[in-house]
């Protein structure tokens, strides 16, 4: 088992761009189960598959959860795809090494298209983090911005966003 620890921040202008040294790797999830802060989600990143299943946030703040993450074969992957009830999550995730850490872009598309979340993953709950002038407010907390979510309610359908 893997402890995710992750915050979540939406974008505070595009200033990432430059910093973001590769092309973004282009992703396509879904989610087979997500009720009650537990996942079983389906990603396809490029024609690699991955089956992931995230239990419930613990932890003081409320930013740990359990994650389990499998290799699967990119076909398996689509016909599972197919299964998720839609809307399927469509995003390009950039990688940006920062202060010892990793910053993780993602650039929504499709029903999500103009959304620009920013996660990084942390060793501990109360890791102090210098946020980069391209981090604007903290969404850790707001449920809204789960991908399990926003492949319910997506971004294009929220009323005064």
């Amino acid at each position: 088992m893997f402890l995710e620890i992750e915050r979540k921040f939406l974008a505070a202008g595009d200033g990432w761009r430059a910093l973001a040294s590769e092309p973004g790797a282009r992703y396509v999830q879904g989610y087979l189960l997500a009720e009650k802060g537990r996942s079983v989600r389906v990603r396809l990143a490029g024609e690699t598959g991955f089956l992931t299943i995230k239990g419930p946030a613990a932890g003081a703040r409320g930013l740990a959860r359990a994650e389990y993450e499998y290799p699967i074969p990119g076909a398996d992957a689509r016909e599972l795809l197919a299964l998720c009830p839609p809307t399927l999550v469509e995003k390009t995730r950039y990688r940006i090494p920062l202060n010892g850490l990793i910053w993780e872009v993602d650039e929504f598309s499709g029903e999500n298209c103009g959304l620009v979340l920013i996660e990084v993953e942390l060793a501990s709950e109360n890791q102090e983090v210098t946020l980069p002038d391209w981090v604007g407010q903290e969404v850790s907390g707001d449920a809204r911005y789960k991908n399990s979510m926003l492949s319910r309610f997506p971004y294009r359908s929220w009323a005064g966003k």
